[in-house]
């Protein structure tokens, strides 16, 4: 009988870290990127407070995320010098390019369809921020009372920062750079998550977990104890 208990004990284990695992949550939101050289860096700044320099490239990412390590950058490779190419340089002024990437269909909040990603050069004053700059060429945008960025080119037209369980929608940037190749040219404050919900996760088991795995350790101590009473 002992023999018998103890697969159904780990078989219950799996089935529970499992269950934890599934339910796993992300956020749907506008993430906020500057380019260093070839890659991606995740901001460490709002745009409300980043003021870049002129030739700076930023992006913006809407796409379903658990936290900034695992958020989802910006596609496509064009730099500064192709952006800003039809926007020349004029005396007190900067210009910053900026990639906005509207995300795919799986990121979608139900009933909208993204835009197609898109480029463009903002020429703004010397002290501008990044979210002035977005201002500038990507209007309108939405934020919330907390002054979160909800919406740029108004998209989405509705929420801000949802929370989305189960990984809805989440892929890798391979996946993703095969399931939309749109990009189009255009001339011309990170998002964040809010500040509530950016606890990064350590990794540990959730308490649904570690209560539901204690129940089972319980019901299986008093399976073998009943096993060994009768034998």
């Amino acid at each position: 009988m002992i023999r018998r208990v103890v697969p159904l004990v780990l078989a219950a284990l799996l089935v529970s870290a499992g269950a934890g695992q599934a339910q796993a949550a992300g956020y749907r939101y506008w993430s906020f990127w500057e380019r260093d050289g070839d890659r991606w860096t995740y901001a460490t700044q709002g745009p409300s407070t980043t003021r870049p320099a002129d030739g700076d490239v930023q992006g913006f990412r809407f796409a379903v995320s658990e936290d900034s390590a695992d958020a989802a950058r910006p596609r496509g490779t064009a730099g500064f010098a192709s952006i800003c190419a039809k926007t020349p340089p004029r005396d007190g002024r900067k210009r910053v390019a900026l990639v906005l990437d509207f995300g795919t269909a799986a990121h979608a909040p139900s009933g909208e369809t993204p835009p197609a990603r898109r480029t463009a050069c903002a020429r703004v004053s010397p002290d501008a921020t990044t979210a002035e700059a977005l201002a500038a060429v990507a209007g309108p945008l939405r934020y919330d009372t907390h002054a979160l960025l909800c919406a740029i080119a108004d998209y989405p037209r509705q929420g801000c920062g949802a929370q989305v369980t189960g990984g809805q929608g989440k892929k890798t940037d391979g996946q993703e750079e095969q399931s939309d190749g749109r990009e189009e040219q255009g001339d011309g404050r990170a998002s964040e998550r809010p500040a509530a919900r950016q606890e990064s996760s350590d990794g540990g088991p959730s308490l649904g977990l570690v209560a539901g795995v204690g129940v089972v350790v319980l019901l299986a101590a008093g399976a073998v104890w009943q096993a060994r009473r009768r034998a």
